[in-house]
Formats: C-alpha cells, structure tokens, sequence
C-alpha cells in the first residue's frame, strides 16, 4: 500500500482506502474543474466586450470629426465649395460609422449590428453551478446607436440649416455611443472582478482537494521503512527458525 501511494503521489487510490474522503475530494475536483472553465468564460467575455468598446471607440472618433466638419459648414464664413468639400468628408464618415456598426465582430458573430450579439439580453456562466450566470442586456443602448449613426450617415452638411442640424445630431450620437461604452466598461469590469474571485476559490478549492488526496511523502516513507525493517526481521526469525529446526533434526539422527 505504501509503495503504491508513493508511486501514484495520491493517498487515496482506490474506493477501499477512504471511502468518503473520495466521495469529497471528487465533489471538490468537479467544483474546482467548472470553475476553471467559468475563468475561461469570464476572459472571453471580457474579450467580447472590449473589441465592441473598442468599436465604440472609434465610432466616438468618427463622430467627433463629423461634428466638426458641420460645425465649419454651419458658418456663415464657409462657401458653396467649402460646404461641398465638407459634404464629401462628412458622408464617407457617415459610410465608416455603418461599416463598423454591421461588421464589427467578434468570434464569427456579429456584435453591434441589427442581429449582433448586443442586439439581445446576454447570459455569461461565470461558475460551476446552474445559478451562476450574469445577465446583462445592452440591446437598448445599442439600439439608440444605431439610430444615431443611421440618421448621421443618411444626411449632409450641403447647407448652413442641414450643418446645423447635423451638429445636434452628432451630440445625439456622441452621447449615445458615449452610454454604451460606458456600459460596456462597467460590465466588463464587473466581469475581472469575478475571474479574481474565481481564481480565489479554485486555488484554496485545489487545495483542500490536495489535503485529501495527496499522500504525504515523509510519512508514508517512513511507514514504508518501518514495514520493510519489520519483513526483515521476520524474514531472519524465520530464516533462524529454520536453522534450529535442522539442529535438532541432527541431533536425532
């Protein structure tokens, strides 16, 4: 048994050799493994929301540079040429913030489009049991986005009124985009806070497995020497046994 424990580094091997000490420590390894996997959840998760964040990112560029174009048109100062050179900036902008919105994706799918995956309430399983999930629904944010950069993208900066209102539209737009990075952000670091915490619970959960499972070396090398000394001790009895039986078998002939 000793040898087979020091082969094997574990103290329990078989059923025989603790019964409810394997009955825990396997409840403990499923716990421990599930959350191994829910770490990994809770990254990709992350991951997901940081490339949509990083979208919105440049989406905010965009807008910024938008509202600046028809800020300079809505001048009196600007002429017909002016405005026109304007105009043509301003829509390929426009083109750029419906090119990100619909193909900005992340894993093959998309996330800030009409069908992506922020379109809809989000579930992340981020623990070993059923009940552990995180909810989070980013549909309404993503969708007052896609209706500002839909009527950005849809009109020009040709004219001092259109600039004009082109310039409230824009701040609709910043502060939309603004909302859902924002929301984005928090969830995502409500996400690293639960990887930490997760990270916590596997260790001190691998651990207490170990103290269940895991043999402990000195001991169970010394009852390994202690057993072996006393074979040998029987083995020379035996052996010295033996030998006497002999004498007295002479001692008869």
């Amino acid at each position: 048994t000793s040898m087979t424990r020091l082969s094997t580094g574990y103290r329990i091997n078989s059923a025989m050799d603790d019964a409810a000490g394997l009955q825990i420590a396997s409840r403990l390894k499923a716990q421990s493994s599930g959350m191994s996997v829910a770490m990994r959840n809770t990254q990709n998760a992350t991951a997901l929301m940081q490339t949509a964040e990083g979208a919105l990112d440049e989406m905010s560029n965009i807008v910024v540079r938008m509202k600046d174009l028809a800020t300079q048109a809505a001048d009196t100062g600007s002429t017909t040429k002016d405005k026109a050179a304007m105009d043509a900036e301003f829509k390929e902008l426009g083109k750029e913030l419906v090119n990100i919105m619909d193909n900005t994706s992340f894993g093959g799918a998309k996330l800030l489009g009409a069908a992506g995956t922020l379109s809809a309430a989000m579930t992340f399983q981020i623990g070993a049991d059923a009940a552990e999930t995180m909810a989070v629904d980013l549909s309404a944010g993503r969708t007052l986005v896609q209706t500002s950069v839909t009527a950005a993208a849809g009109a020009g900066i040709t004219t001092g009124a259109l600039a004009t209102a082109q310039i409230t539209a824009m701040n609709t737009a910043i502060d939309s985009v603004g909302a859902l990075r924002s929301a984005l952000g928090a969830s995502a670091n409500r996400l690293e806070h639960v990887n930490n915490n997760l990270a916590n619970i596997s260790t001190n959960t691998k651990q207490a497995t170990g103290l269940i499972m895991d043999v402990d070396f000195a001991s169970e090398s010394a009852n390994m020497t202690s057993s072996q000394m006393l074979m040998q001790a029987s083995t020379a009895m035996l052996k010295q046994s033996n030998s006497m039986s002999s004498m007295v078998m002479s001692l008869l002939q």
